[in-house]
This record gives C-alpha cells, sequence and structure tokens, in this order.
C-alpha cells in the first residue's frame, strides 16, 4: 500500500482555501499512484477553531468541504480531520474527527477519545469523547486510525484512563496512523518522538504521523511529522516549519520503503534555531492571514527591537518593515546610531521621529496637576506613550501592523509601559526569556553582521532618564531568567526555588513582580508561543489573587 504524507498548512475558517489545498494534494498523490493520503487533525477548518465551533453554520461549511473533498477521491483514499455533530443524545454537541473518504464517499468516522483539556488546549469544551473503538480495513491493511492525543497517554504519569490503542489492538491492525495538530515549543519535538516511537515499539506496528505546520494568531504548528517502522526506529522525519508531502511503500512483511531520499537529523536543532525559525514563521503566517503585508515598530537601537527587525525583515521582507526611530531628550548618540545601522544592514525603511517636545507638552500640559513634584516614572511613562500614539497614527495612515517588541523577561516582572512599549498587533519576543534575545542575535548574526554588535554588547536600558540600565531596576537577567523559568513554566513555588539555592528575598520580589503585573499582561497583544509555558491562553492567572503575592 503507498500512502502520502500530506503536512500542509492551513487558515481557520477559509474552506475555500483549506479544500484547494486539500484537493490539490489529492491529484498530486494519486497521479504518483498512491493508495491513500493522509492530512492533519481538522484539516478542514483549520486548528484551533475555538469558538467558530459553537455556529451550526460553521459546522455545516466544514461538511460541505468534506464532501468536495471526497467527489476528488477517486481512484485513492484520504484520511481527513473535521468537527462533527455528536449524533447521540448524550454529551457535547460535536466530535473530533477523521473521515476516511474512499470512491466519493465517507466510508467510516473516527472520534478522537482523549480530549486535552490544558495548557493552550480547549478540546473538553466543544467536543465529546470517543468511547467505542473500531479498526479500518483497506486494501488488504486493517488500520488503526487515532486522532493526536489518542496516542499521548503512554507517558509514565498518564492524563487519562484508557488508551483506545489497548481497545485497537485487540482488532488485529498492522498498521497505526494518527493525524495531529500538536503546537510547536522548543523542547516539543523530542518528547513528541519519544512518545511516538513508544507507541511503534509498546504495540509493534508501524506508525504513520502527520502534523499540522504554519501558525494561528499566537499557536505556532512545527510539522515534523514522523514515521517509524514496528519495533519503533524512526523512518523518516519530514521538514520543521514547512510545508511537505511524502510517499512510503507499506510492505505486506509490514516493512517502510520511503518513495524519496531520507534525511534524517543527525543532529537536532538547537533550541534557538527552533525559535528563530518558529518566529519568523508565526511572524509571516499572522500577516498573510490577517490579509496584511506590512510591519512598523519602534527602533530604539536595543537588542530586543533590532531582533524584531530583522526577524520581520526576514519574514516579511525588508522592504515590507517601517523603522521608526523615536529618540527622546535621554537618548544616546550610539544608540541613534545602532539603530541606523542595523537599518542599513537589512534594507528596511527608517523614518526619524524625535518626541522631546511632544513629551515636554505633555508635561507642561500636567505642571499644574504635577505641581513641581520630582521627576519619576508618570514622565518616564510619557515617553513611552508618546512613541506609541505615534506608531499608531502611522499604522492607521498606512496600513502598517504594530510589532511588539518586549521580552519575556520584561513582561513576566512588568517591567514595560501599558498603552506605551507594551502596545503592538503582535508580540514577538513575549514568549523568549532576555538571555535567549542575546542569543537570537548571534543567531541571526551568524553568517554575517546584521544586528550590530554595539547593540549585543552594550548594558540593556530603556533610556527613560538619564543613564538608566536595566540593572538599575531588575536583578541579573541570567539570574532572573532561571527564576523565572522555575515559576512561569515548571511552575516551581518560591520555598522550591529558595531550595535551589536562589537568594530567599530576591526570590520573593521576583515572584512578587510577576504576580502583581498580571494586569498588565491581560491587555498586551497575543505572544508568539514558543516554550512549553507561554503568557497568554497556556497561563491563566487571576488579576486579584492573593497567593505567592
Amino acid at each position: 500500500m503507498k500512502i502520502a504524507l500530506a503536512q500542509l498548512n492551513y487558515h481557520i475558517g477559509n474552506f475555500e482555501a483549506n479544500t484547494a489545498k486539500i484537493i490539490e494534494a489529492i491529484n498530486h498523490a494519486k497521479a504518483k499512484g498512491t493508495d491513500l493520503i493522509v492530512f492533519s487533525e481538522l484539516c478542514i477548518c483549520g486548528y484551533p477553531s475555538r469558538d467558530f465551533l459553537e455556529f451550526k453554520e460553521f459546522i455545516g461549511l466544514c461538511e460541505d468541504a468534506a464532501q468536495k473533498v471526497a467527489a476528488a477521491c477517486t481512484d485513492i483514499a484520504c484520511i481527513i480531520g473535521i468537527p462533527t455533530f455528536n449524533n447521540k443524545p448524550e454529551g457535547k454537541e460535536l466530535s473530533n474527527s477523521a473521515y476516511f473518504i474512499e470512491a466519493g464517499k465517507v466510508q467510516a468516522v473516527v472520534n478522537k477519545a482523549l480530549l486535552p483539556n490544558y495548557d493552550v488546549f480547549d478540546e473538553y469544551r466543544y467536543f465529546e469523547p470517543e468511547t467505542e473503538f473500531k479498526c479500518i480495513d483497506f486494501k488488504g491493511h486493517r488500520i488503526a486510525l487515532t486522532i493526536c492525543e489518542d496516542l499521548w497517554n503512554t507517558i509514565e504519569n498518564p492524563l487519562y484512563i484508557t488508551r483506545p490503542m489497548d481497545k485497537l489492538i485487540e482488532e488485529k491492525p498492522d498498521v497505526m496512523i494518527n493525524i495531529a495538530a500538536s503546537p510547536f515549543a522548543y523542547t516539543h519535538d523530542e518528547e513528541r518522538i519519544g512518545i511516538l516511537k513508544d507507541n511503534a515499539s509498546r504495540y509493534k506496528l508501524p506508525l504513520f504521523y502527520v502534523n499540522h505546520v504554519g501558525a494561528q494568531t499566537e499557536l505556532i504548528f512545527d510539522g515534523g511529522s514522523l514515521v517509524f517502522d514496528n519495533v519503533g526506529n524512526m523512518v523518516d522525519e519530514l521538514p520543521y516549519f514547512e510545508e511537505k508531502i511524502a510517499y512510503y511503500t507499506l510492505n505486506d512483511d509490514a516493512s517502510i520503503t520511503p518513495d524519496q531520499p531520507v534525511t534524517l537529523m543527525v543532529e537536532r536543532q538547537s533550541n534557538i534555531e527552533q525559535i528563530y525559525l518558529g518566529l519568523k514563521l508565526g511572524i509571516k503566517d499572522y500577516f498573510t492571514k490577517s490579509g496584511f503585508s506590512r510591519a512598523i515598530l519602534g527602533l530604539s537601537g536595543g537588542i530586543d527591537s533590532a531582533v524584531v527587525c530583522a526577524l520581520a525583515a526576514e519574514a516579511l521582507g525588508p522592504e515590507n518593515v517601517m523603522s521608526v526611530l523615536l529618540p527622546s531628550r535621554f537618548s544616546t548618540d550610539h544608540s541613534i546610531k545602532d539603530a541606523q545601522d542595523l537599518v542599513d544592514n537589512l534594507g528596511c525603511k527608517s523614518e526619524i521621529i524625535a518626541i522631546k517636545n511632544i513629551t515636554e507638552a505633555f508635561e507642561s500640559a500636567l505642571s499644574p496637576q504635577f505641581k513641581n513634584l520630582p521627576f519619576n516614572i508618570a514622565e518616564e511613562n510619557i515617553q513611552a506613550r508618546s512613541r506609541a500614539v505615534l506608531l499608531m497614527a502611522m499604522s492607521n495612515k498606512f496600513g502598517y501592523i504594530l510589532l511588539n517588541t518586549s521580552n519575556k523577561s520584561e513582561a513576566a516582572v512588568g517591567y514595560g509601559t501599558l498603552y506605551g512599549d507594551m502596545c503592538g498587533g503582535i508580540s514577538v519576543l513575549g514568549d523568549v526569556y532576555k538571555s535567549q534575545v542575546f542569543q537570537l542575535a548571534r543567531y541571526i548574526n551568524r553568517e554575517r553582521e546584521i544586528i550590530p554588535e554595539n547593540t549585543i554588547v552594550k548594558p540593556p536600558s530603556a533610556e527613560l532618564r538619564p543613564d538608566q540600565k536595566d540593572s538599575d531596576s531588575l536583578p541579573d537577567y541570567d539570574v532572573l531568567d532561571k527564576i523565572l523559568k522555575e515559576y512561569v513554566e515548571h511552575r516551581c513555588s518560591s520555598t522550591e526555588i529558595i531550595k535551589m539555592g536562589y537568594e530567599e528575598a530576591l526570590v520573593k520580589k521576583v515572584i512578587r513582580l510577576v504576580n502583581i503585573s498580571e494586569h498588565k499582561r491581560y491587555q498586551t497583544p497575543p505572544i508568539l508561543r514558543v516554550s512549553p509555558k507561554a503568557f497568554g491562553m497556556g497561563r491563566r492567572m487571576p488579576l486579584v489573587g492573593k497567593y505567592l503575592s
């Protein structure tokens, strides 16, 4: 049996484009004499469709699209992911389903049993879990078809009380197929490989796994579809962060013969390389799927805005990136030069708009209220908000989307100005710690100097008051980021972190800053997710909670 895996990039709710892409892949596979082509979880509508799923018309349009796909399935079979109505009177209205289509008709429907409801996942909000399991017979092979999480309950501490494959194996299948929409995190590829390898060796069956690729607002899907033989050896690993259709022959002895050269990774991509590729894809898809093409950002001469500018130029083309230098009376000459050097290196567009007169006008208007009180955070924030007003004015006038440049370390401890440097349409670095931003800059400069060396080596500063340094307000980033990672990503308490050897006063200060800044993060743009625990939809904290504050 010849099997194709279609690792494609879908657009949520864009039925016309998704259907056309699926049918094009079917026709391509048909021309190659393929018996079965497999697409990813919920490919018909895109994943995650969230509350679109609550519209009956939306589900109806999914079915209409599926029937168009079925009509194209002559002389070939396909597997697609689709939401369907739950025909049982009990339970949720929908199922997360896979259609097995052959001879122009839906021949079998398989529903997802294990519905993730943690971190960024909300599937039990919409779908009813399946409790009955049956294999599919096709071309002399018996297929155990599962959907994403259905194979993830082999971990040491299982989240669910059942394993669908334990039921399906009773029907003596000779191959497993799993369709997935597994989001990217820079630690996830090795975990995913381990889980799937364990399934292949546990059930002694070859395994074909196809994953979604592309970004859907803050969620990035990295592809990396996989094929394993019946003893758990990896046969193939599809590229990450790009579309690909690959072909294989499943032989009668359960061996697998790839139809194209296989280039298994000798060495895994580093975390920073994965973050770089993920962010580029996240920026590109956010713009293309939103119908925009041009970005704007404030370029300060600091490392965060420099990295965002370089990523945007890579993702969108430098001609589509407008960098605006907004010097204040506290901006140093070298910061302006560093920013201009970056613009020259990238070839993007730039403007310079000084904010000195604007901020002085605000301060003058407020002088009766401020009554000669000393300069403090109020005047600092006026500068940041003046910049935001100018950037948003240019966004409105020329159709740019504003890129937010705050990093995860700053967002965590509230080191940013609400309605100032924290504004934007999408946050590029909001899930990247400051120490990782430095690594990203070095990676971007791996072949030539794009980000000026002075931008990388100079002490970080917001330049909102004379001789200001980040270190005036924050611990060293190498220490801060380690504490933040333990608290935010590993969910360790202050007591546990202190036991790791960190200074008690520092740990309590950092955790308090994280907690009292929740209201700021609640109002920031969507953050491109690259870590196992990002701020945003995957981390839900009360704004007025007392615990650990």
